[in-house]
């Protein structure tokens, strides 16, 4: 079952925790309520003394990718970059990119967590305001900023959705173009050496995927392959085919969903007893020896990441490297009783960061967020370095010059750019755009981009959530606790159920979670969100805006 606290966290890439930096050797500024810009009074001598910075603090996630020619992801080109053309003095700490959680309750428990907040978590960002960890922003904006708060006045959603139940602004946030984040792709090759198509419902898939497992798909003349996946991306996705998502919409009444649950995770028990899965996927927690197990020619079904579908290339490249004449493609979700759904797309409005109620300088950091969100800091953070980095292609677009150089120098740079919003690219923020044509793979990859879009963006499949997870609502604190308290444990018996042949059913696992659901206080979040549905489902962000902004 899917937890709803961390399923659509960024997934598949590497996970090494680095070593985490504290916000020791920030200075403190001496004035709380503006930036120390003002060039000071002059000396004895009459010469004026240089103008003291601002200091201030910001996270950054540590997904453990810095090569150590390149620094940490603390100290490194780009933060010297940051520091040397940016308003303000900033020093950097480490969160670890999947367990981020922890590391942020440290540091608010001892007072040093930074004074710029940058996380996905809209969860974690809503307990955040119901401690009253976070500092109302609306005013520091008017005051303070030029850049953020034309970019409200363009884009007032931004503000709607940054705003919480006290009526004031906390949040920043970026709007995005509307992409697959989530991929089914399928060995197509391996579908015509079995004389099989492409499975259109879940039963066809089992097929498939028992098929590919048992029937020498690649012709190795050894029994080698798995047929499909259940780690990470995949068994998400597995979810999403049986629209099993916890919170559905039902005769016009949110409702938390028992009977996709179970269907779902029939589906995966099956799977799983007849071999088709590694058995082992449960320790796969990055999904990353799924992706090695894809790319070695060891898996036929495969749910990628790809919070932009361009991180498929690099996997595409693998794949072809270790399997020549490997063909894939992105399938439409098989549809199950329940409709035919699609994977979860990335979140066009997407609220990322917030400042600390503790921080000394907030309006120093509305200085540092205006740097942020210029479209020349938003250019070369996204880019790298003009003649170093990229050049622009015949498109007009700019090109990557050396991937092989970026791939040490420039690609770690991604949550360096939480601010950055698609549409001050254009048709320029369209990975596709950087593609070089002139070289076949690449050429073939965009194919497999189109057929992604067209798998994903149609809303007559849509995603089956009720909104996009960042979009749901901010519960109260005791509320949250409940989710807290059941959502793990939940998540537990389901997987039990999976792995436990016939000693533990999915049966018995439904009814111990509507036991613990009951005695953990669900009802309380039920009867919650089923009157803030009432009262919010003219106004509030859902799945149909979704594509309604992916239309334009």
């Amino acid at each position: 079952m899917i937890n709803s606290k961390k399923m659509w966290s960024a997934m598949g890439l590497s996970v090494l925790a680095a070593a985490i930096a504290g916000c020791s050797g920030q200075s403190e500024p001496s004035d709380s309520s503006a930036p120390s810009a003002a060039p000071a009074a002059s000396s004895q001598s009459g010469s004026p003394k240089p103008a003291e910075r601002a200091s201030i603090s910001q996270s950054i996630y540590d997904r453990g990718n810095v090569a150590p020619e390149e620094g940490t992801i603390e100290k490194n080109r780009w933060t010297k970059w940051l520091n040397e053309n940016g308003p303000v003095n900033v020093s950097f700490v480490a969160i670890p990119r999947w367990e981020p959680i922890p590391k942020f309750n440290t540091l608010f428990a001892s007072g040093t967590a930074p004074d710029l907040i940058f996380d996905f978590d809209t969860n974690y960002r809503n307990e955040l305001y119901t401690q009253k960890q976070l500092m109302p922003i609306g005013d520091l904006i008017d005051k303070y900023s030029v850049e953020y708060k034309a970019f409200l006045e363009k884009y007032p959603v931004l503000r709607k959705e940054g705003t919480k139940p006290d009526g004031k602004l906390y949040e920043f946030g970026r709007i995005n173009s509307v992409q697959p984040n989530h991929v089914l792709f399928i060995r197509t090759d391996w579908l015509k050496n079995l004389g099989l198509e492409p499975p259109k419902t879940v039963e066809e898939l089992f097929n498939v995927a028992q098929a590919f497992t048992a029937n020498d798909p690649d012709g190795n003349k050894k029994n080698d392959t798995y047929g499909y996946s259940l780690s990470n991306v995949t068994g998400q996705i597995t979810d999403a085919m049986f629209g099993n998502v916890i919170w559905i919409i039902q005769d016009g009444k949110w409702v938390r969903d028992w009977d996709r649950v179970k269907a779902a995770n029939e589906f995966k028990k099956r799977v799983y007893d007849a071999g088709l899965v590694d058995k082992d996927y449960l320790a796969d927690k990055n999904g990353e020896k799924a992706t090695q197990d894809f790319i070695t020619g060891k898996l036929g079904i495969y749910g990628a990441n790809g919070g932009s579908i361009g991180l498929g290339l690099s996997m595409f490249e693998s794949l072809r490297k270790n399997n020549p004449d490997a063909q894939i493609m992105p399938i439409e979700l098989p549809a199950s009783e329940f409709g035919q759904f699609s994977p979860v797309l990335g979140n066009p409005v997407q609220m990322t960061a917030a400042i600390n109620a503790s921080a000394k300088n907030p309006a120093a950091v509305i200085q540092y967020v205006d740097f942020l969100v210029k479209e020349s800091t938003q250019r070369l953070l996204n880019y790298g370095i003009e003649g170093e980095h990229w050049k622009t292609g015949d498109n007009g677009c700019p090109v990557i010059i050396s991937k092989e150089k970026n791939k040490i120098e420039k690609d770690y740079l991604t949550d360096f750019q939480m601010l950055r919003s698609a549409v001050t690219f254009g048709d320029c923020n369209k990975f596709e755009k950087q593609l070089d044509l002139s070289n076949p793979l690449q050429k073939e990859f965009q194919g497999i981009i189109h057929q992604a879009e067209k798998a994903y963006l149609d809303p007559s499949r849509p995603m089956p959530q009720i909104t996009h997870i960042e979009h749901m609502p901010s519960i109260p604190q005791e509320m949250q606790l409940i989710l807290t308290n059941t959502d793990q444990p939940i998540a537990d018996m389901f997987n039990k159920a999976v792995v436990s042949g016939k000693s533990y059913t999915v049966d018995q696992a439904v009814a111990d979670a509507k036991s613990l659901w009951t005695k953990g206080g669900g009802k309380q979040v039920e009867d919650w969100y089923a009157k803030w549905y009432q009262e919010n489902k003219d106004k509030a962000f859902f799945t149909k805006d979704i594509y309604e902004v992916a239309k334009k």
